[in-house]
């Protein structure tokens, strides 16, 4: 427990403390920590300007109301004068600091956000997280979200704080110059106060600060558990805007109606319990704000009755004291907001604690190294699921160049586990996976991936597309039987990643590799969208085009056997998968098969013409 405000504060989780201490504040010792020394002095100099302007102003309150007590003409003209200046003065600085603070913050986020997201988009962090993530940790919305709500109000945070600390000292200072002592009778002695005004004024915003965070305590629950209502929210919605058109098909609106119902019927009831919250500490919070200003001049009126203060005087103390009660009260004032924080930061905190135990399980990671042979080597590999399952296990295969490797199984045996592991995005295992030097990689699954962009950006992706000609683009188009497009190659409005069929998406995938000319191919169901006839025009002319390119492809229509050199078989066993190899043909059939292909090829033309809807 930490002391603030007259009061004790929970502390945040030791995850959001580590969190802050090892990477938020980092921003200071960053590459950019000359801006941000720059922006924090420059919010500390506006702090102590405008708090020199409110004494100020309170020093023109006693000023301007014994001027008007004794109805000093010429004085109250000086003093118009005055608070105009005052004021003027105040607004610049308030500009000033409104700019400088939300600098800070944009740049602090700026940094934040970039510093996540390079270590989570690193060493396919996103993509294990995704695998094995089953609290459903939606990074993107913490990384835009929650950042954002951890990052932003901190810089007020400390603003605030600082300004309520020295506001605070300040006008206690004036309120024991100014309110003087008091004689109270008590018993038949006399009780001398010093500084009584001032007294009650830290006793009075004690109270208020304790009873609102006993009041208000509970929120911090409630305010987490919305927010983490609301990102289950969200993350549903995305759901089924991704997976859009299977549920159209299946005709599953009506379940997912019901189930985003309960999920949001969920998020109101945490919502109305933050109201209910919300409305107890509103009753102290209000009630503070009609009584804080009566109490001062009831405080005060003795004095001035007995002659002792001016008019000006016990407007001064007024000022004074509630400039110490809003400092003093600041805890409470920001109570809600400071609940919203916590439970944000603790959210980013998780998942920055999640990417680093990742990078904690790397000792037991599959080892991919590079080696001075042509050949891909699975040397001892075994593959296991996150729980330490085996789904594979001891591997020892050697594939030469040039190979055609279709791997096969029943559905669940572990294929696409294994090319995702040769592709380096599977790490839970052991063994290690040995690729030439220099391997040019490129996977391909089933639903290949368009960026957003035009037609030639989703082509050359992810290289740039500018070094993409209009007519290697047309070319390549044709090869792969997208020649119908060719006129839409840059139109800029169009959504490719929702306009393209599946098929045609496919078709995108295999244009990459003739134009990227990878020597490792790895297929997950690149073809499963495709007619049996395209699939057989698209693989010939991608082996044809990449002769010495090796081969991994997973599917399991008939005919792909004979379109592959080599068959390796996955075959369920208690102790974990094992693979059972076989030769397709021999080299010199290949030969003659390939030389087939290529003949079709010349004869017979792509498809052309056919509308985006019927195009597979």
């Amino acid at each position: 427990m930490t002391a603030l405000s007259g009061t004790l504060v929970e502390e945040p989780p030791a995850s959001t403390r580590r969190w802050f201490l090892d990477h938020a504040l980092g921003f200071w010792k960053s590459e950019q920590k000359s801006a941000a020394w720059l922006l924090t002095a420059g919010a500390l100099a506006l702090v102590l300007a405008n708090l020199a302007v409110n004494i100020g102003i309170n020093a023109w309150n006693r000023w301007f109301f014994d001027a008007l007590e004794r109805k000093d003409a010429s004085t109250l003209f000086l003093a118009v004068v005055l608070i105009v200046g005052l004021i003027a003065a105040g607004a610049a600085f308030a500009v000033a600091m409104v700019r400088c603070r939300m600098t800070l913050q944009v740049r602090w986020r700026q940094w934040l956000t970039g510093d996540l997201l390079a270590r989570w988009l690193s060493d396919q962090r996103y993509y294990r997280l995704a695998v094995s993530d089953e609290e459903q940790m939606n990074p993107e919305y913490r990384i835009a979200e929650d950042m954002r709500l951890a990052s932003e109000p901190v810089v007020e945070f400390a603003i605030g704080f600082l300004n309520a600390t020295l506001a605070a000292i300040a006008f206690v200072g004036i309120l024991f110059w100014v309110g003087g002592s008091i004689s109270i009778p008590l018993g038949g002695a006399t009780v001398w106060v010093p500084g009584y005004i001032a007294i009650a004024a830290v006793l009075y915003a004690g109270a208020v600060t304790a009873f609102t965070y006993f009041i208000g305590k509970p929120l911090v629950d409630r305010v987490a558990s919305k927010n983490e209502g609301e990102a289950q929210f969200r993350y549903e919605l995305t759901r089924v805007r991704e997976n859009s058109e299977s549920i159209a098909l299946i005709k599953g609106a009506d379940d997912e109606r019901k189930q985003l119902n309960e999920t949001f019927g969920e998020l109101v009831n945490r919502w109305l319990a933050v109201i209910r919250q919300h409305g107890h500490l509103t009753w102290m919070i209000n009630s503070n704000s009609f009584f804080s200003p009566i109490l001062p001049v009831l405080l005060a009126a003795p004095k001035y009755f007995a002659g002792e203060i001016t008019l000006g005087a016990v407007m001064q103390i007024a000022t004074a004291f509630t400039a110490v009660l809003t400092a003093l009260n600041w805890f409470g004032d920001n109570f809600i907001r400071l609940a919203e924080w916590n439970a944000s930061a603790k959210r980013v905190a998780e998942l920055n604690e999640a990417l680093e135990e990742m990078d904690a399980e790397s000792v037991s990671e599959i080892v991919i190294e590079n080696t001075s042979s042509d050949a891909i080597q699975l040397t001892d590999l075994s593959i296991v699921h996150r729980d330490g399952r085996v789904v594979i296990d001891d591997v020892d295969i050697k594939v030469e160049p040039g190979e055609r490797v279709l791997l096969g199984g029943e559905s669940g045996s572990g294929k696409s586990t294994l090319i995702r592991a040769i592709a380096g995005l599977w790490p839970w295992g052991e063994g290690r996976i040995l690729l030439p030097a220099g391997a040019k990689l490129a996977f391909v699954p089933q639903r290949p991936y368009i960026p957003l962009g035009t037609l030639r950006e989703a082509l050359a992706y992810p290289a740039d597309s500018q070094h993409l000609s209009d007519e290697r683009a047309l070319a390549v188009l044709k090869d792969v039987g997208l020649g119908y497009l060719s006129s839409k190659l840059d139109e800029e409005d169009e959504r490719w990643d929702q306009t393209l069929s599946g098929g045609e998406r496919q078709r995108v995938a295999f244009a990459r590799l003739l134009l990227g000319e990878p020597n490792v191919v790895i297929m997950d169901e690149a073809t499963a969208a495709l007619d049996i006839d395209s699939e057989f025009r698209l693989l010939t002319q991608l082996f044809e085009r990449l002769p010495k390119a090796t081969i991994f492809s997973v599917g399991h229509r008939p005919g792909l056997q004979e379109l592959h050199s080599r068959l390796l078989t996955l075959q369920r066993k208690p102790s974990g998968g094992r693979i059972v190899q076989t030769k397709v043909r021999d080299r010199d059939a290949w030969k003659k098969l390939r030389g087939a292909a290529v003949r079709i090829l010349k004869l017979k033309r792509p498809p052309e013409a056919k509308p985006p809807g019927e195009q597979n």
